[in-house]
């Protein structure tokens, strides 16, 4: 069995994945908030509440495999993995992989992240290919269709965007990320969820128009992260929602490492 974690700058998120016919496939998966200073003892008491709670077997982990984009938790993931699951664990990243050709001018800045949600996508869908994950933010990930992985866009995610639209402002409330009847809202709450929402799907229609206008326009459009159904459902620029893509994409590194 193998143990994946994608620690993001919101969020960790947990995959347990087992090995079947050659391939790795997704049972559980958890999430918690990203604490720069967690230790490793916190990292095994959440590790044995969430195993325990699932009647999951700690040590039915032989491996773990990480991408995070958040260097100071590596050390306190590490020790915990070693206490706890008898596993060193293995750090993903533009340098440890061989599985997609990256173009960029600087390939090892790439994030881990972005990285592995597009190995994941490009084995499941082919090429061309846009990755757009929808987290801290929201990023579009370009795949050509020889396989290279070009460059991205990043822009700001969601959450942060209306964290900074009510520090900003005196008298606009936190809202549900809901999407109202329409475009034009009729109260302050459907007013901020019409502008979040729709111009959230605006700028992804942008976004993903242009880079298929640069890569084929037959580029497939995959949406993967925490709040991608919250756009992805209100357009139809995105062909597929994968919540779990860096998961899957740290399971398909961890198995072509072990080949």
């Amino acid at each position: 069995m193998l143990l994946a974690i994608d620690v993001g700058n919101t969020d960790t998120k947990l995959g347990y994945l087992s090995a079947r016919n050659g391939a790795y496939e997704l049972v559980r998966t958890w999430r918690f908030r990203t604490a720069w200073d967690r230790t490793a003892d916190e990292y095994g008491a959440m590790f044995a509440t969430f195993f325990g709670l699932a009647n999951v077997a700690r040590d039915s982990v032989r491996a773990v495999a990480v991408s995070s984009v958040v260097p100071q938790t590596e050390r306190g993931l590490r020790e915990a993995c070693r206490d706890y699951f008898s596993c060193t664990p293995d750090f993903f990243s533009a340098a440890t992989q061989t599985l997609i050709d990256v173009t960029t001018e600087r390939p090892k800045e790439l994030g881990s992240d972005l990285l592995s949600a597009a190995i994941a996508a490009k084995a499941k869908y082919g090429t061309p290919l846009i990755v757009v994950g929808f987290g801290t933010a929201t990023t579009f990930g370009a795949i050509s269709r020889e396989g290279e992985y070009l460059g991205a866009a990043i822009a700001p995610g969601i959450r942060i965007s209306i964290d900074a639209l009510v520090d900003r402002t005196a008298k606009l409330p936190q809202v549900a990320l809901e999407a109202p009847n329409g475009p034009i809202g009729r109260d302050t709450v459907s007013a901020l969820q019409a502008g979040i929402i729709f111009g959230f799907v605006g700028q992804t229609e942008a976004l993903v128009g242009r880079m298929r206008a640069a890569i084929g326009e037959d580029a497939r459009v995959v949406a993967t992260g925490g709040l991608a159904d919250v756009v992805a459902k209100r357009t139809a620029a995105i062909d597929a929602i994968e919540p779990h893509l860096v998961l899957q994409g740290l399971a398909l590194w961890h198995a072509s490492s072990r080949r």
